[in-house]
């Protein structure tokens, strides 16, 4: 269990109610040591994620996942310049997606919520076991579609970057001032008793 705040959350970030440090620790760093991820501990993170709730259980997710000298340059045309900078030296690279049919043959309505799930349940194991993860949705999903082979009924989510983290200054420039948990607005901003409300 992760026991305690890393360093540079306890400067950015704060619960307003107690929760398991493993939530606060959770978040997207940009620099990767280009360290090789054991096997069982990267299959440990997708593992958790089969885990995650759906509805009906459908369990829509899928990865592809890239981290050979091969695969991982198939990846990089179809991510954006702006996140090439940095993710290219990330060991692992995995396309999340998800089926938009139901085993019914019937559209699923929540396939994108439980694809999400999945990935949540895959950041926290990689927090707990002391990878980091960033998700990244500037890509183009065609260009994707078309290099992996992804059949028309998937839908694509985000790009996930995952290892270890690096040092601050092996970032470019211009990324370095980025390089810390975000905060989060407030709860009250957030959760509604009764009626909708924009705050």
């Amino acid at each position: 269990m992760t026991k305690s705040h890393f360093p540079e959350v306890a400067e950015n970030r704060s619960a307003a109610y107690e929760i398991d440090p493993v939530f606060l620790n959770r978040w997207s760093p940009r620099s990767f040591k280009e360290d090789q991820v054991p096997d069982d501990v990267l299959f440990s993170l997708f593992e958790a994620a089969r885990w995650a709730p759906s509805a009906s259980n459908e369990q829509p997710w899928r990865f592809i996942v890239a981290r050979t000298a091969e695969d991982k340059p198939r990846f990089y045309p179809f991510i954006a310049e702006g996140n090439r900078i940095w993710c290219e030296k990330a060991p692992v690279l995995a396309l999340i997606l998800s089926k938009t049919v139901s085993g019914r043959g019937t559209f699923n309505r929540a396939h994108a919520f439980d694809a999400g799930a999945a990935w949540g349940y895959l950041a926290l194991q990689a927090t707990k076991l002391g990878l980091i993860t960033h998700a990244m949705g500037g890509f183009d999903p065609e260009k994707a579609k078309e290099v992996l082979g992804v059949p028309d009924d998937y839908e694509l989510h985000a790009v996930i970057a995952i290892g270890y983290q690096g040092e601050k200054e092996a970032l470019p420039e211009q990324l370095q001032e980025r390089e810390k948990p975000s905060g989060r607005r407030e709860l009250s901003q957030t959760v509604f008793e009764g009626v909708f409300e924009e705050k």
